[in-house]
């Protein structure tokens, strides 16, 4: 009888144990994805998109067989797409795209045969598209840009080597002009986010190797600032569980804080991680909950980011994800 109980009671024990590993296994992610209204236009990659006044856009790429200038706006309080004027240059992929208050611009990248240096301003209001003066440094592609205090910032990529230099562009004098380049590592395939009044840079590669310096450029006395690296580099234990170094990956920012996925490091991945410049410190937030994909596009509306498009070896996708990154959600490893 007592051999009975003994039994029974390890049993017991070895359920509430076994109980005890599931929940200690459940790791607790936040930040919540809804897949919204899928992109109207044809699959893609190597995409680019902004935001003005609420809405966002997007335009050319690469959809497996041809590169592409269409253009689209999206309507994030309707959910719905609506076709616009075409980009009047060379269809291309893997050029820059950013916003200023009140005009978008596109520029740079690779038509399938010459890298580029033209540059285009549209006007929502109008519709239209107008040259502008030509990007200032070499005709390139996989470059970064973002806007600050309505004057564009354009930067690093490839042309033939991979490149570091940044210039910036003034709308009211349509001219460019170089800035200080970034500091450290040359890079293409990078990402770039700006919070308040400050721009971002991160991830890449350069020479087959995937770069991990972080910088922040500050547009007023026009030096970069060196922030903690994105990779486990210090002997501290901040950095143990980093895995943000990639290239080709997509960079935006929500509520003063930036956000880094996706893209490729030895495979493809749907991951996303969040830096909170008060801290100069990343966590790791819920994955994108679309298929793992790289050069894919985003852009911020308000209180939400957006990714959308990107490849997965020869299979291009027209999904559209928005991301809440304050919401909780569950993951169970």
């Amino acid at each position: 009888m007592n051999t009975k109980l003994s039994i029974i009671s390890i049993a017991i024990l070895s359920v509430l144990s076994l109980g005890s590993c599931n929940k200690s296994s459940t790791t607790s992610l936040v930040g919540n994805w809804v897949h919204l209204s899928d992109f109207d236009g044809s699959p893609r990659s190597d995409a680019v998109a902004f935001t003005i006044n609420g809405k966002g856009y997007i335009g050319t790429g690469f959809d497996g067989d041809n590169r592409l200038a269409d253009f689209w706006e999206y309507n994030a309080d309707k959910d719905y797409w609506v076709q616009k004027a075409s980009l009047p240059g060379a269809p291309r992929s893997g050029a820059v795209g950013f916003a200023t208050d009140t005009m978008g611009y596109i520029g740079t990248g690779y038509d399938g045969l010459n890298k580029l240096n033209d540059f285009w301003e549209y006007d929502p209001t109008a519709n239209a598209w107008t040259q502008k003066a030509n990007f200032g440094g070499t005709g390139r592609y996989g470059a970064v840009g973002f806007a600050l205090n309505n004057h564009g910032y354009l930067g690093t990529g490839y042309d033939g080597s991979t490149l570091k230099d940044f210039w910036r562009y003034s709308p009211d004098s349509d001219t460019w002009t170089q800035v200080t380049s970034v500091g450290g590592s040359k890079r293409r395939d990078a990402v770039a986010f700006v919070i308040d009044g400050k721009g971002y840079i991160a991830t890449g590669i350069n020479n087959g190797v995937f770069v991990s310096d972080f910088w922040e450029y500050t547009p007023e006395t026009d030096t970069w600032t060196r922030k903690r690296d994105i990779a486990n580099t210090s002997a501290e234990t901040y950095d143990d569980s980093y895995a943000i170094i990639r290239a080709s990956g997509v960079g935006f920012s929500v509520n003063g804080k930036g956000y880094v996925g996706t893209g490729g490091l030895s495979s493809v991945s749907n991951d996303i991680w969040e830096y909170n410049p008060l801290t100069d410190l990343w966590q790791q937030k819920t994955s994108l909950e679309g298929a793992q994909r790289t050069e894919a596009v985003a852009f911020s509306i308000g209180n939400r980011g957006y990714v959308l498009t990107g490849r997965n070896s020869s299979y291009y996708f027209d999904d559209n994800w928005g991301f809440d990154p304050n919401a909780e959600y569950n993951k169970y490893d």
